[in-house]
This record gives structure tokens, sequence and C-alpha cells, in this order.
């Protein structure tokens, strides 16, 4: 971690079309820049990208879009932890709007950002200007105790509101990651402020998961070292199963409780005032917010798993196992 290579230059991201045509809605994705300065325990990126910041050149850049365009792929996620503390954040994106003139390149984005993206001058407006239609937003939690705890010291409650009115100024779709799970919380707390988050944030899609010590984290690192217990079974790893034993949640009480969060924010009432919220503003996202709206209320309880893991119809084949496990009959 001492001696992290420099990004520019470095092999891209190998693009072919039948890996995109795999996911929901075929996304190309790449990075612009790896590390992150914050320290947040439940995080294993820091661990294993650094703490340092790296950046990608605009070069790169320049050659991973022409790359995605030959093959008609002109939708990315941009997987940067965090695009708003990217120094290079306003050269990238005159790079992006240079090769919408000059290269006739039409493309939209998916950026991840912090709770304090909006106060930085003209990042908002360029970023919707260069075609960023949706926001990954690391909310995590509303409680001040919950956040202090995990070392989330940049987030500050107060400006959650502020922040999202910024965004919704434009057509964009916003995603709100969220924790729950954390030492303080119980089943009237986590279900009391989704209620709020219902009512004061203008957020369209809530990003559920259950706290967990994932492999890198300081979370795990602190769990290891202090004896304990951590379920075996990696499986379980993925977010919506609760994989400690916490005091508040006996058994397996943490995983229901989990469903019944998302079923309570998405909620047949708050869906449509999500729409009618997106109708209002004049946005030309009404569609896909709607689509985002049934793929994160319905993955996890319809097939238990990660709301991004599910979707709609899950296609299962008997083929697709695990090396070393039996197939299934037919």
């Amino acid at each position: 971690m001492k001696d992290l290579p420099s990004l520019p230059g470095q092999p891209r991201p190998v693009v072919e079309r039948e890996q995109i045509d795999r996911s929901t809605l075929g996304y190309g994705s790449f990075d612009l820049g790896r590390g992150c300065p914050f320290e947040c325990s439940f995080c294993c990126i820091i661990n294993v990208q650094g703490r340092g910041s790296r950046f990608r050149s605009e070069e790169d850049l320049k050659a991973i879009i022409r790359d995605h365009a030959k093959i008609g792929v002109t939708k990315f996620f941009v997987t940067d932890d965090n695009f708003a503390r990217n120094r290079n954040w306003e050269a990238f994106l005159d790079c992006l709007i240079d090769l919408r003139k000059r290269e006739k390149l039409n493309f939209t984005l998916i950026i991840q950002v912090d709770t304090l993206c909006h106060k930085i001058p003209n990042f908002i407006e360029k970023c919707v200007r260069v075609g960023v239609d949706q926001v990954f937003i690391g909310l995590e939690n509303i409680n001040p105790d919950n956040l202090a705890g995990s070392k989330k010291r940049q987030n500050k409650i107060t400006d959650y509101r502020e922040m999202f009115l910024a965004w919704k100024k434009h057509p964009v779709i916003l995603t709100a990651g969220y924790i729950i799970g954390f030492p303080n919380d119980t089943r009237q707390s986590i279900l009391r402020d989704i209620d709020v988050i219902k009512r004061e944030l203008p957020i369209d899609i809530l990003s559920l998961s259950i706290l967990t010590p994932l492999r890198g984290s300081e979370d795990h690192k602190n769990a290891v070292m202090g004896g304990i217990w951590t379920d075996p079974d990696l499986n379980k790893y993925d977010l919506t199963h609760c994989v400690i034993r916490h005091p508040n949640f006996p058994g397996d009480m943490l995983d229901r409780v989990y469903l019944e969060a998302v079923g309570r924010f998405y909620s047949p009432d708050h869906c449509r005032t999500v729409l009618r919220r997106t109708a209002a503003l004049g946005s030309n996202k009404k569609i896909a917010t709607m689509n985002r709206l049934l793929l994160y209320g319905t993955g996890s309880r319809l097939h238990n798993v990660f709301s991004l893991d599910g979707g709609y119809l899950r296609l299962k084949y008997r083929t697709d196992r695990h090396p070393g496990l039996p197939l299934k009959n037919r």
C-alpha cells in the first residue's frame, strides 16, 4: 500500500458486448480515480485502493469512451468511490464536453458523490451538462450517533436537504445509500428514520443495506481482534443478511426488519409520491424512475438478495453453480 502505481497510461478496462448485455440496463463502467481520504469504518475500499488519491489522464478517458462507442455502449457507471473528491473532476468533464462537440458522441453517466458535493462551485451544473442523469450519494444514516460511531464524520445531516434540493433543480435520479444495523439501532428507530427520510428528503431511490463487517474493513479487523463472532458463510455477506450477533436483534430478526424497511420506503403510496414529484419538476426521467422503484423495491423481497442482484425476474440456470457444487436436478 506504500508503493501504489500511478494510473495514467495503465491498461484500460476490457470491453466486451457480451458482458454488458448481461447487466440489467446495459451499462459500461470505468474509474477515473482511486483512493479515498475518509476513514469510514465499514468501508473496505480505503484498505484496497489506499487513502491517497490517484487519477487517470484525460487521454485515458477519451480512449475509454471511444472503445465503448465502437460496440454501441453509451451509458456508463463511473466507479470512483467519490467523484466529487477527484481533483481533476472539472478537467475530465471538460474533456467529455469536448468529445460531445468534436466527435458527436452522446452518453449518459452515473456517478457517486458525497453529501458535500453541492458546496463545490459549478460542480452539479457541469455534471448535468455533461450527461450525468443518475447520482449515488452515500447518505448512510440520519442518526448522528451512528455516523460518528462509523467515523462518517464528513456527513452533516443539516446539509442533507440542501444538497438533495440542489440536485433536484435538474432532471437527475437520486439514489441514496443507507445502512441499518448500527449498534444503537432498534426496529422502532429504523422504521422511524425511514419515515423521516420519506417526509423530509427528496430522494428517489433508497439503496438499503445491513451493516456488514466486510473483509478489508476496519469493522472486520476490530471484530477479529476482539474475538467477536462473525458468520463463517461468506455467501451471506451480500449486505442483506446479518452476519454478526446484534444485541437488539436476536436470531434473524434484523434480516426481517431489513425487508420491513424496504417495504416501508417502497410502499405504493410513497412510490406514487416519488413519481408525482418527478412529474411536478418536469423531469424527463419518469419511466426510468419508475423502473428503478420496481427494481429496488422488489429485488430483495422477491429473491432474498441485494436489490441489484435480483431484478424483476431473476434468471436461474442449473449449470451456473459454484465450482464443486453438484448440478441441480432438472
